[in-house]
């Protein structure tokens, strides 16, 4: 097959997500002179736009699905193949593509994104979310829905049950708070009102920095209206696209068949039992299957709580896994316990000249006591970019050292409208019981927790306008001891900014 090659490459890329593109153009400015190819099966790439850098490690961007001729218009040493992988060859290093072309390459970087992990294959009535087509196959299925079932706690579910109006949404968790890969109860506790049609009173923050919340009963369920006058407001492709960028409910029409504004019923510590359609559940003899609702569904879902739901589809954002097919065949790739490629702090995979980026692999060096791998559109883009600057370093025989952006976790979205902000361990991940909590609410405005490791700040959760994002890093990465500050530390009548300037 390697006597087939159309052409070799120095640098060649492949997939056109924030990773693969963002890899391109590091490889395509740093060196101009190399030729690069980016592979990727869609028309279409993924563009990193409106950066800013919020702080040393925080930034925000928004993604735009863009033409694939801005970038070769921008770069000319690009060419850009529209595409899928068939198969990879590292021992010859040649690439072949689904319509039968071969290239070589000096250097590869896979960056293929993830996949849905769906609640079951080849089901019509299960949709995943993952890409601009599925998204879009969603808002075709909404439009005449009058109930969904979501089952899912990340960061597609929590989009999705805020953003959509008109159709009733069954939730189904499986923690015993919302958003639980994000915050913990005491947050979630502060967002769900924003499912409610009241706004919340604004009240003064609590002096002392506690929280105590009630935890739903397992198989319990919240259910959650909003009255729309007291709020303003077919086949899957056989080639998935690159994944959504933040934001990407934005623009799109999210709305059922119903009045009804929103309305989110939330049943806790459950996961997904059996799905049945119409037919399989009337001839059923398992009478306790049967829901208690009165009309019937196109499907049905029967959670491990024991409830039975019909409605019209089932939306699975369960999360993703590394879409690693169709490399690993003959190449003697090593896989993380995730299902990861793995990847050195050189962003090499096992096997040589071949790196990965972004959702496909697994960050296999010793972390930063204050970084941990995310599957996020922000670690998307450092991690195709670092790996771009590692490329380019190896062929220039150059000493390149760890960015300074995996020393610490850092990252801003957007849940239920607020500004969220994450630095750090700030669920606690890996301390066990020796670490201390301060957190600060005011109903409505803001949520703000630290987590405190031997006096030292080791992590923390903003949620609301609280511009503590920059002083709380700076905290954090100088370890400073602040066992003196104690509870004044989230005191609202003490500007903190003023300890530390």
């Amino acid at each position: 097959m390697s006597d087939k090659k159309e052409k070799t490459f120095k640098f060649v890329i492949v997939g056109g997500g924030i990773a693969g593109v963002t890899c391109v153009e590091q490889l395509s400015s740093q060196i101009p002179s190399s030729e690069v190819a980016l592979i990727t099966a869609g028309p279409h790439i993924k563009a990193v736009t409106n950066y800013k850098q919020v702080s040393r490690t925080l930034e925000e961007f928004d993604v735009e699905e863009k033409p694939s001729s801005v970038l070769e218009e921008k770069y000319p040493n690009l060419t850009f193949i529209q595409s899928g992988v068939k198969a990879l060859n590292t021992q010859s290093h040649f690439v072949e593509t689904t319509d039968g072309r071969v290239f070589g390459y000096e250097k590869l970087c896979i960056c293929s994104g993830g996949r849905p992990k769906l609640l079951t294959q080849d089901n019509p009535y299960v949709l995943g979310i993952r890409d601009t087509d599925s998204a879009q196959e969603f808002q075709k299925r909404l439009c005449k829905a009058k109930r969904i079932v979501v089952v899912g706690n990340g960061g597609i579910a929590l989009e999705l049950v805020y953003e959509v109006e008109g159709c009733e949404v069954i939730w189904a968790v499986k923690d015993k708070a919302i958003g639980n890969t994000f915050f913990d109860a005491g947050a979630a506790q502060f967002l769900i009102p924003s499912l409610e049609a009241d706004k919340p009173e604004k009240t003064a923050p609590c002096k002392r920095p506690r929280y105590t919340t009630e935890e739903p009963a397992p198989g319990a369920s919240q259910t959650f209206t909003a009255d729309r006058n007291q709020r303003g407001h077919g086949s899957a492709p056989t080639e998935p696209g690159s994944a959504l960028g933040p934001d990407w409910h934005e623009g799109i029409v999210l709305r059922g068949a119903e009045q009804v504004s929103r309305r989110v019923s939330v049943e806790y510590q459950c996961e997904v039992e059996k799905i049945f359609t119409s037919e399989e559940l009337l001839s059923s003899p398992q009478q306790t299957l049967r829901p208690k609702t009165e009309g019937s569904w196109p499907v049905y879902v029967q959670l491990t709580n024991g409830k039975t739901f019909g409605c019209d589809f089932v939306v699975s954002a369960t999360g993703v896994v590394p879409n690693t097919e169709p490399f690993l065949h003959g190449n003697n790739f090593a896989l993380a316990d995730d299902g990861g490629l793995q990847v050195n702090d050189q962003m090499m995979t096992s096997v040589p000249d071949v790196y990965a980026a972004g959702d496909v692999c697994t960050a296999c060096w010793d972390h930063s006591p204050l970084w941990q791998q995310m599957r996020l559109w922000t670690q998307a883009r450092q991690m195709g970019w670092y790996a771009g600057r590692c490329m380019a370093a190896h062929v220039l025989s150059e000493q390149i050292e760890l960015d300074f952006c995996f020393e610490l976790f850092s990252h801003i979205t957007r849940f239920f409208n607020y500004k969220v902000v994450l630095l750090g361990k700030f669920n606690g991940q890996g301390l066990g019981p020796d670490h201390e909590l301060l957190v600060r609410c005011t109903k409505g405005q803001e949520y703000v927790k630290v987590v405190l490791s031997d006096g030292r700040m080791v992590g923390a959760v903003l949620i609301g306008e609280t511009d503590l994002e920059e002083t709380f890093e700076n905290l954090i990465l100088n370890r400073m001891d602040l066992t003196p500050y104690g509870e004044d530390l989230l005191n609202p009548d003490i500007d903190i900014e003023d300890y530390f300037d």
